[in-house]
């Protein structure tokens, strides 16, 4: 008898709560926005590893630009997979350098600053 006591006790609470919680709201069940593009260091800080998701346009554009705006390098990537691509700074001289990367109509920019670091050039990403 105290079994079933205990039972029914428990299933009164458990039953309780379901009604008295409230429902989820469709912002707190949005997924956040997919990153498509990953800025890291390419072995010893020569320059920067691209990881670009897979694209629906399958392409991706880079491009790094000076302060002034003048084009310095450009690339187009084939994104029917994940990719990733590494690019070597020691060439740039001091400086900053914006790149920019372009894929499913998403643009992403990351202010790089090159300098010299003893007798090795390095660099270091802006976070935006």
């Amino acid at each position: 008898m105290k079994t079933s006591i205990k039972l029914s006790a428990l299933f009164f609470l458990l039953s309780a709560g379901v009604f008295a919680t409230t429902a989820a709201k469709a912002a707190d069940v949005t997924p956040k926005a997919k990153e498509v593009v990953y800025f890291r260091a390419l072995d010893h800080d020569r320059g920067v590893k691209l990881t670009i998701a897979k694209s629906d346009k399958g392409r991706a554009f880079v491009r790094v630009y000076s302060k002034q705006n003048e084009l310095l390098l450009k690339d187009v990537i084939s994104t029917k997979t994940d990719v990733e691509r590494g690019y070597v700074l020691t060439n740039l001289e001091d400086g900053d350098y914006i790149m920019e990367v372009k894929t499913n109509n998403q643009v992403v920019k990351k202010t790089l600053h090159v300098y010299e670091d003893g007798d090795q050039k390095t660099f270091f990403i802006y976070q935006d």
